[in-house]
């Protein structure tokens, strides 16, 4: 069931805006998120360079996108990650620190008074503090972990800021280094979605040779304070470089140009967000409401707010593009209309007046569909939404992907478009607090079952049986519309054929004439169905709603959480696989300017 239209959370931090307070309620701009990772040694001569270089790119990354927020994401190890923070704060941005294990474990590594006090210096100064869970040990279950395994922990620290982050600024010397958790193995893991000697190898996944849009890495080359600390030969100290794994171009001074794609598109995002922020709030369809908020895991306010303005925005430009085609359409109809009468019926200019100006009608609609990218959005917002409302559910349910690297928004659309990557932008975002303070809840997995899956009339469950069988209704009409349509036409000319001569001019012209309209209100109603993709949304509701009928009766089969968790660990994956084709099947279906000169 639905709930009803509300008024969108509020929290203290806002981390989609970068400000305090309720003012930022209105705001959905998608943060951009950098987050750092660098050495502990740093060279006291090297670190007002540095400095400038940390500033020079944040100042950069503000004037390229001003209607986003710049957020940087760090650990608060000693060193490069306090030198990167402290720029952050004294320049304005807002700082979310991610400390490697709780925090009283982590303190032990701070054994200086002076360093200790900076660091919780630095902690009362961030926006956002989250203390990543201890890491089980591989020989004993979750349940028995009390040792902390360090190593582990850096390693989950630098899996975590690599996955929530948009850009990786790395503090580095360049130099290759074997210590689980370092430097230079969370450089790797960002390229490579690998990390030795924690979780496993990217090579076990097909994603592993697919474009990425989450490896874009900000060198800065520093010294390290040790022998042999100077950086990697060809590496010059406070050299500045864009580094990813393109093959031809590794390094750059400006930021490749896929990658300025992916963040001008969620940009793009939080723009139309932004200026539909008053209706989005009183009109959007939340996953959950005010009173469910406190019962279940953190962070799902997050994941359902950017939900509900995707979900919306959805909506909008899908009605703007409907409403093209339906323009469209009435303009190829009428111009076929005139262009009868003028041949068949009465021979004045002003049919001839009638048809230029229909066809520049439907251009002109046609063009202002296209200038706005309404096809596109409402295609990409109702993936994002989709993508969402799994990460939403699968939160809720606690349900997680089974490896220590991976988190919702890690498999959706990798294997399509690389340029589809902005919505994965957007949900690393959007999915940031669950992740880090993921919890299991019973009561989430029961809330996840009956609202996601339900039942004939309510979840998606019902949403699919509803939709399938009104696209069926619609396809019956347009069936009905052909065959209407054929049988008038054979009447017609049956009579033409068999009585022939012996039908008079005044009553054969506008035989001939109905027979003309006929068939092209048939032609014109078969090209809406197939710019609607009328008969594959058929299959596609049927098939979705065949996929949740059987999760629901397997949920109910089995009485063990762990299962039903499993069950809705595969419902997920084959909704975000769907989803992923229906986007690929949809956009090549808006109507352009040559597909009206074929219609007419």
């Amino acid at each position: 069931m639905n709930p009803t239209p509300r008024q969108a959370l509020a929290t203290n931090f806002d981390p989609w805006s970068g400000s305090q307070g309720v003012g930022a309620r209105a705001e959905f701009a998608v943060p951009l998120v950098v987050a750092v990772t660098g050495h502990r040694d740093l060279v006291a001569g090297e670190v007002p360079g540095i400095r400038a270089r940390v500033r020079a790119l944040i100042d950069g990354l503000r004037d390229a996108y001003p209607n986003r927020a710049i957020v940087l994401m760090s650990a608060l190890a000693e060193g490069a990650d306090r030198l990167v923070a402290e720029e952050a704060l004294d320049i304005g941005i807002p700082l979310v620190a991610v400390l490697p294990m709780p925090r009283e474990q982590y303190l032990q590594d701070f054994t200086a008074p002076a360093s200790r006090a900076e660091f919780d210096r630095l902690c009362a100064a961030a926006a956002d503090v989250f203390e990543l869970p201890l890491v089980p040990p591989r020989d004993r279950p979750a349940a028995g972990a009390t040792q902390v395994n360090r190593e582990a922990q850096y390693a989950q620290c630098g899996v975590f800021l690599c996955a929530h982050c948009h850009i990786l600024l790395a503090l580095w010397d360049g130099k290759a280094s074997p210590r689980v958790g370092g430097t230079s193995q969370v450089v790797h893991f960002h390229h490579h979605d690998f990390m030795p000697g924690y979780g496993a190898p990217a090579s076990a996944s097909r994603l592993a040779l697919t474009d990425d849009e989450s490896d874009l890495v900000y060198h800065v080359v520093c010294s390290r304070d040790r022998p042999d600390g100077a950086p990697a030969e060809a590496l010059q100290p406070l050299e500045v470089s864009w580094f990813t794994t393109d093959e031809q171009e590794p390094r750059t001074s400006s930021m490749p140009a896929r990658y300025r794609r992916v963040f001008e598109r969620a940009s793009e995002f939080g723009e139309d967000a932004a200026r539909h922020a008053p209706e989005i709030e009183r009109g959007c369809y939340p996953l959950l409401t005010d009173a469910q908020v406190p019962n279940l895991p953190l962070g799902l306010s997050d994941i359902n707010r950017v939900f509900c303005a995707a979900d919306w925005l959805a909506g909008h430009y899908q009605k703007r593009f409907i409403f093209t085609l339906r323009v469209s359409h009435l303009c190829v109809f009428l111009t076929g209309l005139a262009y009868i009468s003028y041949t068949d019926f009465y021979s004045t200019r002003l049919f001839l007046f009638m048809v230029l100006a229909l066809m520049l009608a439907a251009s002109g609609i046609n063009r202002v569909s296209r200038r706005g990218a309404w096809h596109r959005k409402y295609l990409d917002y109702r993936t994002l939404a989709e993508g969402l409302r799994v990460q939403f559910y699968w939160a809720a349910a606690g349900v997680t992907s089974g490896s220590l690297t991976k988190f919702a928004h890690d498999n959706f659309l990798q294997m399509q478009d690389p340029e589809l990557g902005w919505i994965r932008n957007v949900m690393r975002v959007a999915g940031t607090e669950y992740d880090a303070r993921r919890g299991v809840d019973p009561g989430g997995l029961r809330f996840a079952i009956d609202e996601w899956i339900g039942d004939e009339r309510s979840g998606q469950l019902g949403y699919f049986r509803r939709r399938a069988a009104e696209r069926m209704r619609r396809r019956e009409t347009t069936n009905s519309i052909a065959r209407g349509g054929i049988w008038a036409s054979t009447a017609a000319l049956a009579v033409l054929m068999f009585v022939g001569a012996g039908v008079p001019d005044e009553v054969q012209n506008p035989l001939v004439y109905g027979m003309g309209c006929v068939l092209l209100a048939v032609g014109v109603r078969q090209s809406y169905a197939k710019g609607t993709a009328e008969a594959e949304l058929i299959k596609q509701y049927e098939f979705m709603g065949r996929i949740f009928s059987n999760a629901r009766r397997r949920i109910d089969s089995v009485v063990d959480d762990v299962a039903r968790r499993g069950v809705l660990k595969s419902l997920g994956d084959a909704a975000l696989e769907e989803h992923a084709q229906w986007i690929l099947m949809h956009r090549e279906r808006s109507v352009g300017q040559e597909d009206i000169v074929r219609l007419g």
